[in-house]
């Protein structure tokens, strides 16, 4: 049973050019670019199953529900009140026919005696945004929320782990992370997984990668393929025509 009681301080926000709207904490971890990178580079069709891992208030989950007709996407987060909130926001957004909440630990999900709603090899889908700055190179917040959102409690390879249960043969994983981190993302991608593919995600031309998004298949073996880069603003400071199609308009990345 999720938290009816939401945090007591929200506010009232929208995204990808006000086609989405969410409430979420006054303080503490915000919806961000992050996120509706990730929906974008999510590879859904109608009519598949689909998982947003550590979703927090459904920001990516919801915004690959509002764009894939048909999909269906099961919001898991491990605090019962955002995972409450990530359900108001469904329905605050006319998705909740076929987006749920489950308040849950990745560690618990598919398997046996896991929540009933995240059952192993049913998943065509997962989505995750993992807590990915490294606590022995970056100052803990002060703020509980922001710590929690941003030091991860578990490590990566957990969160891929999760991802592995839930999917399906061929089934797809994509997550966002540091681009500095992009070789311990391939690291953790054992050998039960394939079709690899990464898109550098660049704040300017000429600048350094400061994001990847990655995609995995389970039980494929397809090689890496490094895809064309998003980048997000021009010389100038500009939005790019790409970065606006993705970012307003919540247009798919191609896959």
């Amino acid at each position: 049973m999720l938290d009816s009681s939401p945090p007591p301080a929200l506010t009232d926000d929208a995204v990808l050019g006000g086609r989405l709207k969410l409430l979420q904490p006054a303080r503490g971890h915000r919806a961000g670019h992050d996120a509706i990178l990730l929906a974008a580079a999510v590879p859904a069709a109608p009519g598949e199953r689909a998982a947003d891992l550590g979703a927090g208030i459904g920001t990516a989950g919801l915004a690959v529900a509002a764009r894939v007709p048909g999909l269906s996407m099961v919001l898991v987060e491990i605090d019962p009140g955002l995972a409450a909130l990530a359900l108001e926001n469904s329905r605050r957004n006319g998705l909740d026919e076929r987006v749920s909440a489950v308040a849950a630990d990745i560690g618990d999900i598919g398997r046996a005696n896991g929540p009933p709603a995240l059952p192993a090899d049913r998943f065509d889908q997962v989505l995750c945004n993992p807590p990915f700055l490294d606590p022995g190179r970056h100052a803990a917040s002060p703020d509980p929320d922001k710590r929690r959102a941003h030091l991860p409690e578990r490590p990566r390879a957990d969160w891929i782990a999760a991802a592995l249960r839930l999917l399906t043969p061929g089934g797809t994983l994509t997550l966002i992370e540091r681009a500095d981190a992009l070789a311990g993302v391939l690291a953790d991608l054992d050998a039960r997984w394939g079709a690899i593919e990464v898109v550098p995600v660049h704040p300017r031309p000429g600048a350094a990668a400061a994001r990847v998004l990655v995609r995995a298949r389970k039980g494929r073996r397809t090689p890496l393929a490094l895809l064309p880069a998003l980048v997000l603003a021009d010389a100038a400071g500009r939005p790019s025509e790409a970065a606006d199609a993705v970012l307003r308009a919540g247009a798919a990345l191609p896959a």
